[in-house]
């Protein structure tokens, strides 16, 4: 026996419990997609894998469940050779010294929940699918803490914590999107307004580098790497500094009543005429109220149509707090109040096309004219009082429309201070465009990276810069 664990078969997914979801991207067949995916230890000269070389670089000696690669493991059209599926932080260790000894590209997986985000990796030998790293080793209820492993997914976190009346404030709208996933893609929900980003409920974190070495910072402190805040580092990476395995977070009481006012606010609530500036307007008095809203959300759904906007209340008298928001937004149009979020809160306006704008809170009025004039019919929606809002674009979108769009956006988010990002497109699409336009952060970014992968291993090629 060579150490060999091929217990999933080919097809089946890299991260366990969940099938790798293409949705709907065509997967280039073997041998059609460019050869960008092996190391230089296991090629030779330029030429395909050798036996011997092939062989000497496959981690099948590490102990760890590993199989060739099937077409449905494809990241971004880039074809893996190996996917591996480790069971613990040890051997996620095992995995990167072996990756690193044969100069092996590393991609980790989640839940296979976001397959259009980001650019195409620029090499991918070995798939690290993180979903039999799951479970909750540890739930301080008494303390609002929980640690959690990274392949467990959001949908799990939330139904074990539910048990004890708790909740992770990260409200993500796919229950199928992994811990670990959710934090490298630095993801958040409506909450984001009150309880704010991963980020910030992120209290402690384990981590495998890109050399093996394994590393936690925060809470349940064992080894630090000195001098960085890992958690924050690791939140937003896109798998492109190591591997998250463990996480811990704190947590809040699930609130025993909530409720939504929703409305559609009009343009005579505006200064300037204009229903998103009364959105504008109506963010900034909601913000402030002492009704303490908890998330305070827009729906905009394109040209013809108007915006609704829903506030969310909870805990101890929502109701009487309710009626006090819906008072205030009566004066901008009809408002309700109802114990359902409506159908569109936390939803993305769009999965296949799906562009993030941020901007100064209190500008939301300019970020929605900015996308008005961009031409192309965009359903947009998010908090409008965090300054984050998301845009969706319907399909068959051509290319250079597409390039003109994402331009004529960025150059009106940027009168305010703000910035667009591509966040998922098409590979015709996101090769169109910077996906990231102008990163002021691009010169430390790249110094954390050469500190912690100056191999430039871990999924490279898919943040700014070619990081």
């Amino acid at each position: 026996m060579d150490g060999r664990r091929e217990d999933t078969p080919q097809e089946t997914a890299p991260h366990g419990a969940a099938p790798y979801r293409t949705a709907g991207r065509t997967v280039p067949e073997p041998g059609t997609v460019p050869d960008r995916t092996a190391g230089t230890a296991a090629h030779e000269a330029g030429t395909p894998y050798g036996t011997a070389a092939r062989e000497a670089a496959a981690p099948y000696g590490t102990g760890v469940a590993v199989r060739e690669a099937g077409p449905g493991d494809a990241v971004s059209g880039i074809r893996p050779r190996w996917v591996a599926l480790p069971e613990s932080t040890a051997e996620v260790a095992a995995l990167l010294r072996h990756a690193a000894a044969h100069d092996l590209a590393v991609v980790p997986v989640g839940g296979g929940t976001k397959p259009h985000r980001g650019l195409p990796p620029e090499r991918c030998d070995l798939v690290v699918g993180t979903g039999r790293l799951d479970g909750v080793p540890e739930h301080a209820a008494g303390d609002l803490i929980v640690r959690v492993m990274a392949g467990t997914t959001m949908g799990t976190l939330a139904a074990v914590l539910a048990e004890r009346g708790q909740r992770l404030c990260l409200d993500v709208p796919d229950g199928d999107a992994t811990v670990g996933g959710t934090l490298a893609t630095a993801e958040a929900g409506p909450l984001r307004f009150r309880y704010g980003t991963a980020r910030d409920l992120l209290i402690g974190v384990t981590v495998v580098l890109a050399d093996g070495t394994v590393a936690k910072s925060g809470g349940k402190v064992v080894k630090n790497v000195a001098g960085y805040d890992l958690g924050k580092l690791f939140t937003g990476s896109h798998g492109t500094l190591g591997v998250i395995t463990e996480a811990v977070f704190r947590l809040n009481p699930v609130p025993p009543v909530r409720r939504w006012v929703v409305a559609e606010p009009s343009a005579s609530g505006s200064p300037s005429g204009s229903p998103e500036g009364s959105l504008d307007a109506l963010a900034g008095l909601l913000a402030a109220s002492p009704a303490e809203p908890s998330a305070i959300e827009a729906d905009l759904p394109g040209p013809g149509r108007g915006p609704s906007l829903a506030v969310l209340v909870e805990g101890t008298a929502a109701e009487e707090r309710a009626r006090a928001v819906r008072d205030l937004l009566d004066g901008h149009g009809p408002a309700r109040i109802t114990d359902e979020a409506p159908a569109w809160w936390g939803v993305p306006p769009g999965e296949e096309t799906l562009l993030e704008l941020r901007f100064p809170p209190g500008r939301a009025g300019g970020a929605l004219r900015a996308v008005a004039a961009g031409v192309l019919p965009a359903r947009v929606r998010g908090s409008v009082a965090s300054g984050v809002l998301r845009a969706g674009l319907p399909s068959g979108v051509a290319p250079p429309e597409f390039a003109g769009f994402v331009t004529s956006v960025r150059d009106g988010l940027a009168a305010l201070g703000g910035r667009l990002t591509v966040v998922a497109a098409p590979p015709a699409l996101m090769t169109a465009v910077d996906p990231w336009g102008p990163v002021s952060a691009l010169p430390l970014m790249r110094r954390v990276r050469e500190r912690l992968d100056p191999g430039h291993r871990m999924s490279p090629g898919r943040l700014p810069g070619g990081i």
